[in-house]
């Protein structure tokens, strides 16, 4: 099922597959001497980040760059979470086995992943990104407005890009704001919108 993972500090466990890991940030730099990381979160919010205990590195840049999923799957490492706190818009963390400034700097642009099961629960009528994706749209008169293929933070709330999953084509651009959505529904996977399929 998995492959396992040598020893990173004093941390082992098996390697879990890539679908199963949410990109939550990036390293953008060392911070201070004793080998803490500066992370810049993908999200103004980023609740998961601050309480995982364990993430998951991968210094292969991007998905999408070219490197075949079997190789980038080889390249996770993973760590112990010593501690996590914001910063002036950033995380800074403290991991297991980094312990001076030049492992902190090696790691460098390296990006963070979480396994979706250690997120926190979310508050009621709060919802993380990831579980809306893939989630289909419809409107108050029943009509399918298409998937949600991406959900993206504009000013004071989301907004919602339905669209062809397949293609990744964008159709529609929705406010992810309580007037418009009426109704999110994860178990079936269905969003209902007070929205026209003609906006």
């Amino acid at each position: 099922m998995s492959c396992y993972l040598g020893k990173m500090g004093n941390f082992t466990m098996s390697t879990p597959s890539l679908d199963t890991l949410i990109e939550l940030g990036a390293i953008a730099d060392a911070q201070g001497l004793q080998g803490q990381i500066k992370v810049r979160p993908h999200s103004t919010d980023p609740v998961a980040l601050l309480s995982s205990k364990e993430i998951w590195l991968s210094l292969i840049p991007r998905r999408d760059a070219g490197v075949s999923a079997s190789h980038e799957q080889a390249s996770l490492r993973a760590y112990k979470v010593k501690q996590a706190k914001m910063h002036s818009g950033t995380v800074v963390m403290a991991l297991d086995g980094v312990t001076d400034r030049d492992q902190a700097l090696a790691l460098k642009g390296a990006r963070i992943l979480v396994g979706r099961e250690v997120f926190p629960k979310a508050e009621a009528d709060s919802f993380y990104w990831v579980d809306l994706i893939g989630c289909q749209a419809k409107n108050l008169q029943d009509e399918i407005l298409g998937e949600v293929i991406d959900m993206t933070e504009h000013g004071a709330h989301g907004v919602i890009a339905i669209g062809d999953a397949s293609t990744k084509v964008i159709k529609q651009l929705v406010p992810f704001v309580k007037e418009v959505v009426q109704n999110v529904d994860l178990p079936n996977k269905v969003i209902t919108l007070d929205w026209q399929s003609d906006w």
